[in-house]
């Protein structure tokens, strides 16, 4: 697994040992920063981070700080390898934690921008993290990105957010949510 693009593209990335976590393939990942475009300065959450594969795509392509978090002692173990190994845990913080809790507790320096959501499949998971996402904490024009199955997608509206666009990639499926604020009328 490797950073698909930016100023750390085609660096390796470790993934934690076992099938407790499901990391976003590479291909999926430079779909999604195609479609989100530039990040530069952006401010980033990655819940259920696993390997931090999505917070490390957006450092790479210029995001100024993300926040990782995940329960799992082997995943948090990673996230922070990987930052070691590519020189950037002066931007990042790594909570280990119930992304849930994490998600309505944590106080960012600033508001985040972009929120990606990659809970296990077969839960109800994601909805509720974001549900849990104080709407302060978001940017004006923050955009949630939610990887999920057919079996789980989340509703069209998650409290104030709204579904955007949703995109199909074999068996993974990505919807994109914006605040109902931020959309122009």
């Amino acid at each position: 697994m490797r950073i698909v693009g930016g100023s750390l593209g085609g660096r390796v990335l470790h993934a934690p040992r076992g099938a407790a976590t499901r990391p976003t393939s590479e291909k999926v990942r430079e779909a999604v920063f195609n479609i989100l475009g530039a990040v530069d300065g952006d401010r980033v959450l990655d819940l259920f981070a696993g390997s931090g594969a999505l917070g490390l795509e957006a450092l790479s392509r210029g995001a100024a700080h993300a926040t990782f978090v995940d329960a799992g002692k082997p995943a948090v173990a990673a996230i922070r390898d990987n930052l070691r190994a590519l020189g950037l845990e002066d931007r990042a913080t790594v909570i280990p934690g119930d992304a849930v809790a994490s998600a309505a507790r944590h106080q960012p320096a600033a508001p985040w921008r972009l929120v990606f959501v990659d809970p296990p499949y077969r839960s109800d998971l994601a909805t509720r993290a974001v549900l849990a996402l104080p709407c302060e904490r978001l940017a004006a024009d923050a955009v949630i990105v939610i990887e999920h199955d057919r079996h789980n997608a989340p509703p069209d509206a998650l409290g104030s957010l709204l579904r955007t666009d949703e995109r199909r990639y074999g068996d993974t499926l990505i919807s994109f949510f914006v605040p109902s604020w931020g959309i122009p009328a």
